[in-house]
């Protein structure tokens, strides 16, 4: 089951020495269910600062945030763990424990939950679906950028999340490598029915997605269609003519 996602007049400040930086100023969008949305914009323009807050890693400062059925600001803090366990985090540093095995790594997650199931044999399947079948054993170092990537994409599955939240999955990443990883976030959004929220500042990944939400100063400074029908590269080159 994928979620919607509704961000209403969203605030997020941060202290910075004597002043107060405004990340997020004033952010609203709803994104409905299913829906594979780019969030672009320059460094500094709040674009992981968003999905922190969606992701319930910092609370908002005002507004409201609600994914699916439940409204974040209102949530008490002993109910967060299990809203960060219907969701899934992929991160731009990968973020595997070294010491940990392939498997240990996406099994993790799940080890301060009673599970009435043993979740090793999900996490098996979860590597075969990102092409990791026979790697189980490998350690993080053994690996490649790409194949560490996939590692926290089978990490970030094991829940089963109605959305996934990537914060520049691509940007360690040469070209090809990134190309094929965003080929398998689509392919595993369209077989388990996720909502993805994509923060990037590559114009080819932010192309191939439904909508690119462009923020600047913590505010959408431009939303963008991108599944009118149009030809790809007219898309890319629309898209490229953004400052993303």
């Amino acid at each position: 089951m994928s979620f919607d996602v509704r961000v209403a007049r969203v605030v997020k400040r941060f202290p910075s020495g004597a002043h107060v930086l405004t990340a997020i100023d004033d952010l609203s969008f709803d994104v409905p269910a299913g829906a594979a949305v780019a969030i672009t914009g320059p460094s500094g323009s709040g674009k992981s600062t968003l999905l922190h807050l969606i992701g319930a890693l910092e609370p908002a400062d005002a507004g409201t945030i609600t994914v699916g059925p439940l409204e974040l600001t209102t949530l008490h803090r002993r109910q967060l763990p299990d809203y960060r366990r219907r969701i899934g985090f992929v991160f731009q540093r990968y973020h595997l424990l070294s010491a940990l095995t392939v498997l240990d790594n996406v099994v993790a997650p799940t080890l301060p939950y009673r599970n009435p199931r043993d979740p090793t044999n999900r996490a098996r399947e979860l590597l075969d679906a990102v092409g990791l079948a026979g790697r189980e054993r490998a350690l993080p170092a053994e690996l490649s950028g790409g194949e560490q990537q996939r590692v926290a994409i089978a990490r970030a599955l094991i829940g089963d999340p109605g959305l996934l939240l990537a914060d520049e999955p691509t940007g360690n990443l040469g070209a090809a490598t990134g190309a094929q990883i965003l080929d398998l976030l689509l392919q595993l959004r369209r077989e388990r029915g996720m909502t993805i929220l994509l923060a990037t500042h590559e114009q080819h990944i932010a192309a191939r997605c439904d909508r690119l939400i462009r923020l600047g100063g913590g505010r959408v400074v431009e939303d963008l269609n991108l599944t009118d029908g149009e030809d790809p590269a007219l898309t890319l080159r629309r898209v490229g003519g953004l400052r993303l």
